[in-house]
């Protein structure tokens, strides 16, 4: 709470020492998010974070012009594309076993910024959905999770959304193209 109040006092030097891993990795995740660059040093059973504003933030605001979309920087996160309520091809219930895990090892995995849900996807984030645990975990982490509106609407699920955000195609295609990495499953 107190790095989230010196980040929006417009804070460019921060630092913040944390007892624990899952403080680590919030903290970090958070500042990275918010357009800082963050250094950890491990002294003794403390981790002291330092946080330092980047001159030029990413943004998903439109670009005005084609020079300012090229010189745009890329996010060095990973963003993950869920294209379906299971994980592979094959057998339907193992591939919601799969998909639980896969989740779940979201929230042990570094650099992770953005699950965006498409297509049959979406069905894992409304209400019902036997992921929400770890959804939920994963945007306790800061990690975004975003819905397409279009589809939660093809299945008539928009009013059921149980955790994140609803997003439009722009939007996610900016994400896509923005962070380092990708992932489609």
């Amino acid at each position: 709470m107190l790095t989230k109040r010196g980040i929006d006092q417009g804070e460019e030097h921060i630092v913040i020492m944390v007892d624990n891993l899952a403080a680590r990795e919030n903290v970090s995740k958070l500042g990275v998010s918010q357009g800082y660059d963050v250094i950890v040093e491990q002294q003794e059973d403390i981790f002291h974070i330092t946080m330092h504003k980047k001159s030029t933030p990413f943004s998903l605001a439109a670009p005005q012009n084609k020079t300012e979309r090229d010189n745009r920087p890329l996010l060095p996160e990973v963003s993950i594309l869920v294209k379906s309520d299971l994980f592979g091809c094959g057998d339907a219930e193992l591939g919601q076993v799969l998909m639980k895990s896969f989740l779940y090892t979201l929230s042990e995995t570094a650099g992770i910024k953005y699950v965006i849900f498409m297509n049959r996807g979406v069905l894992l984030t409304v209400q019902g959905s036997p992921v929400l645990d770890q959804l939920q975990a994963l945007e306790d982490m800061g990690i975004s999770v975003l819905s397409c509106g279009t589809c939660l609407d093809f299945y008539d699920k928009k009013e059921q959304l149980a955790v994140g955000a609803v997003t439009n195609m722009y939007t996610a295609m900016e994400i896509l193209t923005k962070t380092a990495h990708n992932l489609t499953i």
